[in-house]
């Protein structure tokens, strides 16, 4: 049903937009993407279920590091012939990230700190990535290839501790089909051929989720079960820093509210919120925590200067793009981009990862539904503070349909989608048919909205 609905969406967008209709191969690529997704999703959930925990966690990471390997190579070939380096199409940050890393290798280190956090520097929220690829420059050299490598280890040994977070919350079942989903996941694969921070990132904060869950839930714990959770947060910082305010939040939500047996005994509750306290402490009056209130003292003067410099673009109608209009979509975004604009080709790229993420909305809605229906609602309290309370950050400011933006909140999705699926009945499935028809309404709804506001018609 999901691919045939992509077949059907990409063939009314290509005829009703003919003159703006993507290349073949663009569309077979989307339909690879899709079609993998969703049939090896049924297939392997079914076949892998009885499989013994090692042999499944072995196939998990096997599969997931080859799909991502193959990507890997075959995009750097593509760009390397298309555009004459190992780039995406349009690349900036991706650019600017290896100038760094090369800049910062051939200095010392005094050079890189003072670069990073001395008084003109422009903010933490980068420097995670740029001193992991300051490392690898330093001792092996800029190999942009090696990079790309590391970054399918993490994202194939992210789906392995995605499955376990899963698994733990909601069972073995949900937890597989969780694993499988991110193992076949088009963007987790693709991200893993840019040069781009986000895999490292999500990767970072999968781990937290997951360390955090495990300090939780597990009977035993000690000092440095307790410390991991809290350095993953503080690491996110460095990475995005909405993402460590909302790791913050979650985790302060997940000690709070959790009510899992471990947490009523042997004071787990209480050390944790200690070590939690301290940690905010100690980064009180860092640049971390300036940034943070500098970004929420602004968020209304950063959303005005976003919407000009779109409409600048001449991309007319972004004014409209609203957190009161976008926030109630946020599980569904972003749109899949099936029309060709110049300057969308790595949404073209994208575009079958992105209708997977609108057609799974489905999925997450009913979790969610099903979750506060069955009184489960406590046992999503860290996945559904962290996911909601970053997607909801998105969706109030001027990326709310921005891809880019809104990947780390796909893994808790991700988990949303298992459960979805694993609690789908007769009654549920009879809605899925008019889902259908409105993911076709919205691809298209999209397309002709990426059009009308270049003044493209």
């Amino acid at each position: 049903m999901a691919v045939r609905t992509y077949i059907i969406a990409l063939a009314i967008v290509s005829i009703v937009f003919f003159r703006f209709a993507m290349p073949v191969w663009r569309m077979g690529l989307g339909l690879l993407f899709v079609a993998g997704f969703f049939y090896l999703t049924s297939s392997w959930s079914k076949n892998w279920s009885t499989l013994p925990t090692r042999i499944f966690e072995r196939r998990l990471f096997g599969f997931a590091l080859a799909f991502r390997v193959i990507w890997v190579m075959a995009s750097y070939i593509f760009y390397m012939q298309v555009n004459g380096n190992p780039f995406e199409y349009g690349a900036a940050d991706s650019i600017g990230y290896d100038e760094t890393g090369r800049d910062l290798s051939s200095m010392p280190w005094s050079f890189a700190l003072n670069y990073w956090f001395g008084p003109e520097s422009s903010g933490v929220s980068d420097v995670g990535y740029e001193f992991c690829l300051t490392i690898l420059y330093k001792f092996f050299g800029p190999d942009i290839i090696l990079v790309r490598f590391i970054k399918c280890l993490l994202s194939a040994w992210m789906c392995l501790l995605l499955y376990h977070l899963s698994s733990r919350m909601l069972g073995e079942a949900v937890g597989r089909i969780a694993g499988i989903m991110c193992c076949l996941m088009p963007l987790f694969i693709i991200y893993c051929g840019y040069h781009l921070k986000e895999t490292e990132m999500i990767f970072l904060e999968v781990a937290f989720l997951e360390r955090l869950d495990y300090v939780i839930r597990n009977r035993k714990y000690n000092f440095l079960n307790i410390i991991a959770p809290i350095l993953l947060a503080v690491s996110l910082f460095f990475f995005r820093t909405a993402l460590g305010a909302v790791a913050i939040l979650a985790f302060t939500a997940a000690v709070v509210f959790t009510s899992v047996p471990t947490m009523k005994k042997g004071g787990r509750r209480f050390a944790l919120i200690a070590w939690g306290v301290l940690a905010l402490v100690l980064m009180a009056g860092t640049t971390m925590m300036n940034e943070v209130e500098m970004y929420w003292e602004q968020k209304v003067e950063n959303v005005e200067i976003k919407r000009s410099y779109q409409e600048s673009k001449g991309i007319k109608w972004a004014k409209y793009a609203t957190g009161t209009i976008m926030a109630p979509m946020i599980v569904a975004l972003p749109f899949s981009t099936m029309v060709a604009v110049e300057g969308q080709e790595s949404q073209n790229t994208k575009h079958g990862g992105n209708y997977v993420r609108n057609f799974m909305a489905f999925f997450a809605l009913l979790a969610i539904y099903e979750a506060i229906r069955q009184k489960r609602w406590r046992e999503f309290i860290l996945v559904g503070v962290f996911t909601f309370g970053y997607l909801g950050v998105i969706a109030v400011s001027g990326y709310s349909n921005a891809e880019r933006f809104l990947l780390p909140g796909l893994p808790g999705l991700i988990i949303l989608w298992a459960y979805g699926v694993s609690e789908l009945r007769p009654g549920s499935f009879k809605l899925l048919k008019p889902w259908c028809v409105v993911v076709i309404l919205m691809e298209v709804a999209w397309a002709y909205f990426k059009l009308g506001s270049r003044g493209l018609f």
